[in-house]
């Protein structure tokens, strides 16, 4: 069965939620960006945290049939770049997250309401 991009989304943000990902932001950019529907942005303190966390992710969207176009920056795991077409996902470290401060570049973005998807 495929899954849509809101399902897809959702996804995304359970399994980063999963690895306890920090600040998780889903911003809706379809009307403002040409590259995707959705981004991401997450972060967490250590390398291994990324990766653990870039690490849910692929395997939900490989375990649901969301096509992974692109994976940058893994083997360093300061900033991956997940590429699902329709959602690009962020994985920072918290120092990488704060110096690109890719909320405020989309910051005409509006913000999707997932608080239903993360537990606390």
């Amino acid at each position: 069965m495929k899954v849509d991009n809101k399902q897809s989304l959702e996804l995304v943000v359970k399994a980063a939620d999963s690895k306890r990902a920090e600040g998780i932001i889903a911003l809706d950019v379809h009307e403002i960006s040409t590259l995707a529907d959705y981004f991401v942005i997450t972060s967490a303190d250590s390398n291994r945290q990324v990766a653990a966390i870039a690490d849910a992710i692929i395997e939900k969207a490989k375990e649901n049939d969301v096509e992974i176009r692109r994976i940058e920056g893994y083997r360093a795991a300061e900033w991956i770049l997940i590429d699902l077409g329709d959602i690009v996902i962020n994985v920072f470290q918290t120092d990488q997250r704060k110096f690109y401060n890719l909320e405020k570049l989309w910051s005409e973005a509006k913000n999707v309401e997932i608080a239903d998807w993360i537990t606390e």
